[in-house]
């Protein structure tokens, strides 16, 4: 998830996304249209004597909600900050934590297989949440008589935290409570089976959560739907992963011998000519034997039909490719494509020379292989599929 950096802590970037530009003064907005109820609930189940009248006055209530808001997100960002620095303490790598429209996202470059990495990185968090909690409450019990500002929004925030704690701790994956359930389900399954059985516990929840919200919180309902959404894509990934323990990039990839090339100096025009008889969507681009380029479908689109006999190949290729050797992980490779949006990459061996390509489909039809009881060793020396997985 993408945002602006605003600072760092123990060596992990933090960053806002633009949708919590938009949440925060929503939520500042709400906290301070309520702050007579809130301070109500809170002198009946907290004894906080805090002055109606004092707390409603002028803009009083909006300073209250804008306070009470900026403090929920840093107690989100001491949660993730809970477990990134466990994640640490084991080895992990974090690429950032970033503040968003639902709360707060710590990004792992790798998420933990053992079961006891997991459960305490998961736990980390809510506990922090109870913590802050409790340091709130400990602000709301010292404050002096009188001192209406600070009892509400400690007193507030000591309530709210630990809502954010139970409420995280709910079964309902990839939420803490989720992984919590990953990590001791995996101690007697397969981490791949552990993951795709909380998944289907974490839809479920997300499918009440969106009922629930119906009736009024469309928050949960965005909620389940990120909870869906996250749960469908890390079972996938997790299932991906497994798949491809011990597949090489050099086990699926189309060798060079059986590659479809062209050379810069054909027209555009030709290009897609050829594209459409050999029904390929991206070429690699030679010149004297050696790549220069990538050249695809997309990029021979964005030359107007008139002028394609006019422009050559290495008008439009691209000369900045990202690729793999032959001995990287097949996973690897798929994350590659991921992060650089494209549909193949070219393989380099460790002399700078072309020895293959490697394309999302080629991945997809291994991945089917194997889920079918083959092997790695079936999957080499096919023709090269496009990304509709036409030969």
């Amino acid at each position: 998830m993408r945002g602006i950096r605003v600072g760092s802590a123990f060596g992990i970037p933090i960053r806002l996304n633009w949708t919590f530009l938009l949440v925060l003064p929503f939520f500042a907005f709400l906290i301070g249209s309520e702050v007579a109820t809130i301070a109500e609930i809170m002198n009946q189940s907290m004894g906080a004597n805090i002055d109606l009248a004092a707390v409603s006055a002028g803009y009083t209530p909006w300073i209250l909600g804008l306070s009470a808001a900026i403090g929920l997100f840093v107690g989100v960002l001491l949660h993730e900050f809970g477990h990134s620095l466990v994640a640490m303490r084991y080895g992990y790598e974090i690429d950032s934590i970033t503040l968003w429209l639902l709360g707060g996202l710590a990004s792992f470059t790798e998420f933990p297989e053992d079961w006891k990495h997991e459960f305490w990185i998961a736990i980390a968090g809510p506990i922090v949440s109870v913590a802050v909690g409790v340091a709130c409450y400990g602000v709301f019990v010292l404050a002096p008589a009188g001192a209406n500002a600070v009892l509400f929004v400690f007193g507030y925030l000591a309530l709210l935290n630990v809502v954010l704690a139970v409420f995280n701790m709910l079964p309902a994956f990839p939420m803490d409570g989720g992984r919590v359930l990953r990590a001791l389900m995996a101690r007697t399954q397969p981490h791949a089976q552990a993951t795709q059985r909380a998944a289907a516990i974490g839809k479920v929840f997300a499918f009440m959560m969106a009922i629930v919200g119906l009736f009024g919180n469309w928050i949960l309902i965005l909620l389940a739907f990120f909870i869906y959404i996250a749960a469908s894509g890390e079972a996938q990934q997790t299932t991906l992963k497994a798949a491809f323990e011990n597949v090489t990039v050099d086990d699926v990839m189309t060798r060079r011998e059986a590659l479809h090339t062209v050379s810069e100096e054909t027209s555009v025009s030709e290009l897609i000519d050829r594209m459409f008889r050999e029904r390929h969507t991206g070429y690699p681009v030679l010149y004297g034997g050696e790549l220069v380029g990538m050249v695809t479908l997309e990029d021979a689109r964005s030359i107007k039909e008139v002028e394609r006999d006019a422009y050559r190949v290495e008008d439009v290729m691209e000369t900045d490719i990202a690729s793999v050797t032959p001995d990287a992980d097949a996973m690897a490779a798929l994350q590659t494509m991921q992060e650089h949006g494209v549909g193949r990459l070219p393989v380099i061996d460790d002399r700078g020379e072309l020895v293959g390509l490697i394309s999302r489909s080629d991945l997809m039809t291994a991945f089917n292989i194997i889920q079918s009881g083959g092997t790695p060793g079936a999957l080499g020396r096919r023709p090269i599929l496009d990304d509709d997985g036409l030969l």
